[in-house]
């Protein structure tokens, strides 16, 4: 099943970065946000992708066509660096498509304009391509194909941080209580959808606020709710979590780990 991957934006709330990388390279570790994102669904035997390029898509079309292997796998260097084997690879297995979907397009218009690369597949996958989860795949799947429904999207609970609060007309506060504690979702960005979510957009709008509402009326969208771990990369502050993270080694979406005990493999030129 493809997977399009939205990464044109502009990243406002990244200004640290946005202004010299666009939020896709935003690096988590020593690799970028949008390779931990691709890596997560090809681990589950999801390795087609279509990525809707926009701000600075030339420099995440230089990134993969300039990708180097080493920095994620052990190897084994010989004969002053000629000679270089993998015990690993990441993407050889990968097809990537690479979309120029304009510069200010919001997500429902990028959709719409990578539907010709989907060769005509009845189901595939989307995200936003800034959460990172430790949601098991399969079970997601199943449960978007036995809904039978045109469009489903995971639903995780917000930041334990926030609160939420109950206020009366006259601003008096009723009540208040860790969100942990409420039954609030939120949209985390990972989507399944049939190719019928076509006939439900049209030109111009953002993908959640008109077609999604008409999925909501037609009974046609479906939410799956996870418990466990999300974190997305909105600000700098989110960007040092997940590097501590990372730097503990501490990775709950990196579900790949455990799936790569490949023989050695040379690298190729």
């Amino acid at each position: 099943m493809k997977v399009v991957l939205f990464c044109g934006g502009l990243g406002v709330r990244m200004r640290e970065y946005s202004e010299t990388t666009p939020k896709p390279l935003v690096e988590i570790g020593y690799r970028p946000i949008i390779w931990h994102v691709m890596r997560y669904y090809a681990s589950y035997g999801h390795n087609e992708f279509v990525l809707c390029l926009g701000y600075r898509g030339d420099l995440v079309k230089r990134y993969f066509l300039n990708y180097d292997e080493c920095l994620s796998n052990n190897f084994v260097l010989a004969q002053g660096g000629r000679d270089v084997h993998l015990f690993n690879r990441d993407i050889q297995d990968w097809k990537i498509t690479f979309v120029d979907t304009g510069l200010h397009a919001n997500i429902g218009e990028r959709l719409r304009a990578v539907e010709r690369y989907l060769d005509g597949d009845d189901e595939f996958m989307a995200n936003y391509t800034d959460g990172l989860s430790d949601l098991h795949l399969p079970s997601y799947l199943e449960f978007f194909q036995r809904s039978d429904r045109v469009a489903s999207f995971v639903a995780f609970r917000p930041a334990q941080s926030y609160h939420i609060v109950s206020i009366e007309e006259s601003g008096s506060v009723t009540n208040i209580a860790p969100v942990g504690e409420s039954e609030t979702w939120i949209n985390g960005g990972f989507f399944m959808f049939k190719r019928a979510i076509f006939d439900y957009m049209r030109d111009g709008e953002e993908l959640v606020e008109q077609p999604f509402h008409r999925l909501i009326a037609a009974q046609q969208l479906m939410a799956y709710r996870h418990r466990g771990f999300f974190a997305c990369l909105d600000t700098y502050k989110e960007k040092q979590l997940l590097d501590d993270l990372h730097a503990r080694d501490e990775m709950p979406w990196a579900v790949w780990r455990d799936k790569t005990n490949g023989p050695v493999l040379p690298r190729s030129g």
